[in-house]
């Protein structure tokens, strides 16, 4: 896969982690954008960074907030998570019995309880069930982007291989990478906002080379994401909590040596 690292992209853009069947936190999270954007006088694209499914209770719901977001907010959009990639396997029938099984010990079976199947249905008729009353979940998945450059940043699930340009990433190490993206050391030529990864505490981190947002929601009740302006740079981290307003965080700042992507 070959994408362009200088493209512009849009110039205000809210990029939020792991949902995890969460979708009451991120419907929360975006009316909390949409109060904020009023004020701003600014409307940001959102890039929703993965993961909406599994382990909580409606990734369903999750989807359809999804598929909303991409349909009324010009400039979204949707990069792909390990979690989706399954989702979307299982319902274009690609995932044999024991990766399917694996799956629903992943978290699937909540997905697939969201979506109505019992126990006692066939793999067969869930994924036959699915597509046929959800067909746009299938093909949203199909259509979401493995990485996406705006600006001085990059967006993507899991993380980038750093032994390879960015314009040059593996879909496979974009999906679903960790420790050589987490455990690199050394500035890139873009900052990387990425979920996959939960971090301590609920916080966010910054390093001098990633942004990772994934902060646990469906353990920690915390949905995080960033708004960043790609003309100045500038990134502010925001995050829903159960019952609260959206409020700004400040992320865990973790110098190795070369600063932050905050300054």
């Amino acid at each position: 896969m070959a994408k362009d690292p200088a493209s512009n992209g849009p110039t205000d853009i809210v990029a939020i982690g792991d949902v995890h069947g969460e979708s009451e936190l991120l419907r929360q999270f975006l009316a909390g954008i949409d109060r904020l954007a009023a004020d701003r006088g600014v409307s940001p694209a959102i890039y929703l960074l993965g993961d909406l499914v599994d382990r909580g209770a409606d990734s369903r719901g999750a989807m359809e907030v999804a598929e909303a977001v991409l349909s009324e907010r010009p400039g979204s959009k949707l990069l792909l998570g390990n979690h989706d990639e399954w989702l979307l396997r299982f319902l274009s029938g690609e995932l044999d019995r024991e990766e399917t099984l694996h799956w629903i010990d992943q978290g699937g079976g909540e997905t697939l309880a969201s979506y109505g199947c019992s126990a006692g249905d066939s793999l067969d008729t869930m994924r036959r069930a699915i597509d046929r009353r959800w067909p746009g979940h299938r093909k949203m998945l199909a259509a979401a982007s493995a990485i996406e450059f705006a600006g001085p940043f990059a967006f993507v699930h899991a993380g980038i291989d750093p032994r390879r340009p960015l314009e040059a990433q593996r879909r496979q190490d974009c999906i679903w990478i960790r420790a050589p993206f987490m455990n690199h050391v050394g500035r890139l030529s873009h900052l990387v906002l990425h979920g996959h990864t939960p971090q301590k505490a609920g916080l966010p981190t910054i390093t001098e080379n990633r942004l990772s947002l994934d902060t646990g929601a469906v353990f920690t009740g915390c949905l995080t994401g960033a708004w960043v302006d790609t003309r100045s740079g500038a990134i502010t981290c925001l995050q829903a909590v159960d019952c609260q307003d959206l409020e700004e965080v400040e992320p865990r700042r973790l110098d190795r040596g070369f600063g932050t992507g905050l300054g």
